[in-house]
């Protein structure tokens, strides 16, 4: 009874963001979703149409809702793009959690999440031991992309073309940092994220030889775990708030000016998510600590551009040696430009470095078809959201494709590489610290 009572109370607390839906279908133009399947409960109003019975649904068709409510990437195109300003994510994320709390996980999302994801050592040592063994599930499949393909037919893998784990992930190379403020004299803590750590640890490397370069300090705190975003899609609240109060308590024993990232969905999730979820709870320290952690995040490419100073370089320089550089295009991931206001910053980076020239692709900003757990349970309409990606990447002309989120480097990889296409994709941080060696 105290169950369903909370449930209705959950369900309460949606009502009031619920009826600002004008139902005026203007999310139907920006969804990539839709723009596939075209079906309207794929899109934001049909969900949003969906959860205003979704009291009484919920006792008809648990599953079913369910079904159709996970059916999203969570990219928030509908949300930047509404007149009314609804929050649809916020909406999602919340129906998603009561949903889970009247169902319950499925013992595969309960095994992940709860037994693994949220056990930091745990998870890390699993993967770690996953690194060593690959080589007997995969194969090589592009040599400039790093992409690898199954060698057996597995339900998981399916076609993709995977980027691997990292033979040695960063935690083990750098465990742990607390340096002082060089002549910056600003200190930033490094937030590394699961993709970062275990698949382009460069990335992080990259990171901190930035960090070296301008004189800023660093805190790496040991055994830091996911920001859990993959928790609080699933809607499971208990092992998302496992993971923030982990973070937070590895973060608030040190003395930072910023919390830096180089994972657009770890910022957007520190900065949104956060603050979103730990307002639910009784826990004031707590909500008073993730609210100082959340205001003093930034994305890296931000950082760097706002708070070092970074400048792109002259154009009129750029457009002399254009003959020598290598065209470079950027992808928007969404939780970046989306969810935090952030796309001129990248851009800047990337044109710092005069060994590229930067050339725009055609819908920067439309989605790529990742969207996390999306991605492993609705695969083919993922990739035929990516292949119009890839279709814009390639009208840029570019050799190399930059993009500040890890997870959108994964599907670029493997829409690319199932192209057969000779394309780099690389962060925007890599392309910056390589301009750096030349100084």
């Amino acid at each position: 009874m105290s169950d369903m009572k909370k449930l209705a109370q959950l369900m309460g607390e949606l009502e009031e963001q619920l009826v600002v839906c004008m139902r005026c279908g203007m999310c139907q133009a920006v969804c990539p979703l839709f723009a596939v399947t075209g079906r309207e409960s794929d899109v934001a109003r049909g969900k949003l149409a969906l959860l205003d019975g979704l009291l009484n649904k919920i006792f008809e068709d648990p599953k079913g809702v369910n079904e159709r409510l996970n059916k999203c990437l969570l990219c928030g195109s509908c949300a930047i793009n509404c007149p009314s300003g609804v929050k649809a994510l916020d909406i999602f994320i919340k129906a998603r959690i009561i949903l889970t709390g009247f169902m319950g996980l499925s013992p595969a999302k309960k095994l992940i999440l709860r037994g693994m994801l949220s056990h930091p050592e745990a998870f890390d040592r699993l993967l770690e031991w996953g690194s060593k063994f690959q080589g007997l599930f995969t194969k090589p499949e592009s040599d400039i992309l790093g992409t690898s393909c199954s060698r057996i037919a597995s339900p998981i893998l399916k076609d993709r073309h995977f980027v691997p784990l990292a033979h040695v992930p960063f935690h083990r190379i750098v465990p742990s940092m607390n340096t002082p403020a060089g002549s910056s004299g600003i200190k930033v803590a490094f937030f590394t994220g699961c993709l970062i750590d275990k698949i382009y640890p460069n990335v992080a490397q990259a990171a901190l030889d930035i960090f070296s370069f301008h004189g800023i300090g660093v805190f790496i705190p040991e055994g830091q775990g996911c920001c859990g975003i993959p928790a609080i899609s699933s809607g499971d609240a208990e092992s998302f708030e496992r993971l923030l109060i982990h973070n937070i308590e590895k973060y608030s024993s040190a003395d930072f000016d910023y919390l830096v990232t180089a994972c657009a969905t770890c910022t957007s999730t520190i900065k949104k998510i956060w603050p979103l979820m730990v307002n639910t709870g009784p826990d004031n320290d707590l909500k008073s600590k993730v609210e100082k952690i959340s205001f003093k995040t930034l994305d890296i490419n931000q950082f760097l551009v706002s708070k070092i100073g970074v400048k792109a370089q002259d154009e009129e320089k750029i457009l002399i040696n254009q003959d020598d550089t290598t065209i470079i295009t950027y992808h928007d991931p969404c939780h970046l430009k989306k969810s935090i206001g952030v796309y001129a910053e990248p851009r800047i980076l990337i044109r710092s470095n005069n060994a590229y020239t930067f050339r725009e692709m055609p819908e920067s900003d439309w989605c790529c078809g990742m969207g996390g757990s999306f991605n492993l349970q609705y695969y083919e309409i993922s990739a035929d959201i990516g292949k119009r990606k890839t279709g814009n990447i390639k009208t840029s002309g570019a050799g190399v494709v930059a993009t500040g989120c890890p997870a959108c480097m994964i599907q670029i990889s493997d829409m690319l590489s199932k192209a057969n296409e000779k394309i780099a994709v690389k962060h925007p941080i890599e392309i910056y610290a390589e301009s750096l060696k030349k100084k």
